[in-house]
């Protein structure tokens, strides 16, 4: 699955008088962004800071457990605290609590890794996920920013918002919008018209548009409002996929969602904030 990639250009606080504020959160992002540990180096010419100000920033976060730096390399991670609480958070999630053995089962009738994601801006972020029993596992982790238009996850939340907040959703999307594979979808009207394909039916389907060799399936999870909060897919390798995906993967993966959007109508109201 392509990785996420940074956004180059600093943020504007948003409230006057969190500029610091705003550049803690970049860095950490850019962090949490990148497979591999960053440098000072790095973390200046992708942030746009200079590398005093980045400096002073990495030095605070360091100070706050929030980043961690290898003894040997220099090299920066997120840290213990910020992993902490990442783990707190995530573990008094009403989704969560909801999914989680929906998720398990999921994953043990189809034998495939689930994914848990909701969405982030022009993203979904996968909140969990449950590896494969397979030798032959995704690469995908927890965190990860995956585009909408490319994935099951993304296109089952779009398919399902209301015709008006889809609009606005879309309208925020890159243009042209990212190609990471020959299948993937290439402009917006292309993409509406899947989009209406999924509405129909109910379900989504990455054709080895997101990774080479990656196909997937994805459906909605909705809030008590009818909305839909999240989507989950079932992922799996092309050479090994079953004869009958509908009843392999759709059928299940169909039955999952229903069983948590139902968990989730029986607590007070949920947005797609209150997922995380």
């Amino acid at each position: 699955m392509p990785a996420s990639t940074p956004v180059a250009s600093p943020p504007t606080a948003q409230v006057a008088g969190t500029a610091a504020f705003s550049k803690f959160m970049h860095i950490l992002q850019l962090v949490a962004d990148t497979s591999d540990p960053m440098t000072i180096a790095e973390l200046s010419k992708l942030s746009g800071y200079p590398r005093p100000t980045v400096y002073r920033t990495v030095a605070a976060l360091l100070a706050e457990r929030l980043l961690a730096e290898h003894p040997h390399t220099g090299k920066l991670t997120l840290g213990p605290r910020l992993i902490q609480l990442a783990s707190r958070s995530w573990g008094r999630s009403e989704l969560r609590l909801a999914a989680v053995e929906a998720l398990k089962q999921l994953r043990d009738v189809t034998g495939e890794t689930v994914h848990l994601a909701v969405p982030n801006g022009q993203h979904m972020v996968y909140i969990e996920k449950l590896e494969s029993p397979s030798a032959v596992q995704m690469n995908s982790r927890i965190g990860t920013n995956v585009s909408l238009h490319s994935t099951a996850v993304g296109k089952a939340y779009l398919a399902m918002l209301d015709r008006e907040s889809q609009q606005a959703v879309l309208e925020t999307l890159p243009q042209p919008l990212p190609h990471y594979m020959p299948n993937t979808v290439k402009d917006l009207k292309a993409l509406r018209g899947v989009l209406e394909q999924v509405r129909q039916r109910g379900w989504s389907v990455d054709d080895e548009e997101n990774e080479a060799g990656i196909y997937c399936f994805g459906a909605p999870i909705f809030g008590r409002n009818g909305m839909p909060v999240a989507a989950i897919s079932v992922s799996t390798l092309r050479f090994r996929q079953k004869p009958d995906p509908e009843t392999a993967y759709v059928a299940p993966l169909l039955q999952a969602c229903r069983a948590i959007s139902q968990r989730l109508a029986e607590t007070p109201a949920l947005s797609s904030a209150d997922m995380l």
